[in-house]
C-alpha cells in the first residue's frame, strides 16, 4: 500500500513530525480551522517568496510560525519592515501575539514543493512540460538526490484526451518507512485546463532514533552549516 498513500502522511510518527504542534482540548476544531486560515493567508500573501513549509506551534497566548523559504529576503524586507507588517496582519487575523521565524532553504532543488511549483510555473509560461521536468530531474540528481519521480497529468500539449506521463531517475522506495521521501502536488493553470504536477524526491535513509519535530532538524542544519565550512577551511590551510 506504500504506492497508494501520501508518503509524508505514511511516515508520520516514524521519521516525520507534524506541521502543527499544540494541545487542542475542547478547542481543537477552532485551532485547526485557524491553522488552515493562517496557511491559506500566508500562501496567498507570500506567493512570490518560494515558501516550502509553514510550521505552527502554540502556547496559551502566543503563536509561533516558522516559514521555510528559498527567498527569505522577500519575507523579511528592508530592515525587517515586511516581517513586522506580516506579524501585525496575522495578529489581526488571529487575535493573538505572533512570532515569526524564517529559515532559508539552501538547496531548493531537493525540496519537492519548490520543484513542483517551479515546474507548474514554467508550464503556465508556455515552456514545454518535458523540458521543465527534465531540467528539474537533472538539477535534483546533480545535488545528490538518491532518486526523483515526476508525474504530469491532464490535457498535455492541449490533447483532446487527458493522460498522465511519469519521469523517473534513481530509486523511490515508497514501501520503505525509513526512506526519507519528500512529496508535493501542485496545479498548473493553462488555456486548456488544469495540469496536475506530482513530485517525489528520495533524500536518503534514516537509521536509529531521529527527532520527529522538523524544527529541531532546521536548527541543527543551521548550526551544522558553519561547522562544515570551518572544516573545509582547516583542510585548505593544511
Amino acid at each position: 500500500m506504500g504506492q497508494k498513500t501520501n508518503p509524508i502522511g505514511n511516515r508520520l510518527g516514524i521519521i516525520r513530525g507534524w506541521d502543527s504542534n499544540w494541545y487542542g482540548g475542547k478547542d481543537y476544531g477552532d485551532k485547526l480551522a485557524e491553522d488552515a486560515k493562517i496557511r491559506e493567508y500566508l500562501g496567498a500573501r507570500l506567493q512570490k517568496a518560494s515558501v516550502s513549509s509553514i510550521y505552527i506551534e502554540r502556547t496559551l497566548k502566543l503563536i509561533t510560525i516558522t516559514i521555510t523559504t528559498a527567498r527569505p529576503g522577500i519575507i523579511i524586507g528592508k530592515g525587517g519592515s515586511e516581517v513586522d507588517k506580516l506579524k501585525e496582519e496575522l495578529k489581526k487575523l488571529t487575535g493573538k501575539d505572533v512570532q515569526i521565524n524564517i529559515f532559508e532553504i539552501k538547496r531548493p532543488e531537493l525540496d519537492a514543493t519548490l520543484v513542483a511549483d517551479s515546474i507548474a510555473r514554467q508550464i503556465e509560461n508556455r515552456i514545454s512540460y518535458r523540458r521543465a521536468v527534465k531540467m528539474a530531474i537533472a538539477a535534483a540528481m546533480r545535488m545528490n538526490a538518491e532518486g526523483i519521480k515526476v508525474q504530469i497529468s491532464g490535457r498535455l500539449n492541449g490533447a483532446e484526451m487527458a493522460r498522465s506521463e511519469t519521469y523517473k531517475e534513481g530509486r523511490i522506495p515508497l514501501s520503505t518507512f525509513r526512506a526519507d521521501i519528500d512529496y508535493a502536488i501542485r496545479e498548473a493553470h493553462t488555456t486548456y485546463g488544469r495540469l496536475g504536477v506530482k513530485v517525489w524526491i528520495m533524500k536518503g535513509e534514516v537509521y536509529g532514533k531521529r527527532e520527529l519535530s522538523p524544527l529541531v532538524g532546521l536548527q541543527k542544519n543551521k548550526k551544522g552549516g558553519g561547522r562544515r565550512n570551518d572544516r573545509r577551511r582547516d583542510r585548505k590551510r593544511s
